[in-house]
């Protein structure tokens, strides 16, 4: 299964994120809540460091997207929440990296938002998502 990329004529190729993606007929909808980046036993990994919470939040969204029977090029939509966007903007190179061996080179439409705070003490960041999952 993949995705239609929907591109606006004109438009300038977006560089790690698509404009709109259409999921095939017949593909199941999947929500996922926002993961923060904690293990199995909700422990929050990398404390303080950004990269590890991120790969470790984005780890969980997947791990999600595979319990429903699909696979990370089937996630359609990411939302990130970033409790520091200097964090965010200086770690580009390395979130890249991570972003890259977890998902490849799959890249789901994508928005992010800087937020005064998160539920969980000591998490930086949450990633939710929906993914199309092949019936």
């Amino acid at each position: 299964m993949s995705f239609d990329v929907i591109q606006p004529d004109g438009w300038k190729r977006p560089k790690g994120y698509s404009n709109g993606l259409m999921a095939p007929e017949g593909a199941r909808l999947l929500f996922v809540a926002g993961q923060v980046g904690w293990d199995e036993e909700e422990r929050i990994v990398g404390e303080g460091d950004f990269v590890a919470q991120f790969a470790q939040a984005l780890r969980n969204v997947v791990a999600v997207v595979r319990a429903a029977g699909g696979e990370p090029e089937h996630i359609a939509r990411l939302t990130i929440y970033v409790t520091d966007r200097e964090a965010y903007l200086s770690s580009q190179a390395e979130l890249g990296a991570a972003y890259r061996e977890i998902m490849g080179r799959h890249f789901p439409v994508m928005a992010l938002l800087g937020i005064s705070g998160l539920v969980e003490d000591g998490a930086l960041l949450e990633i939710e998502g929906t993914a199309a999952i092949p019936g």
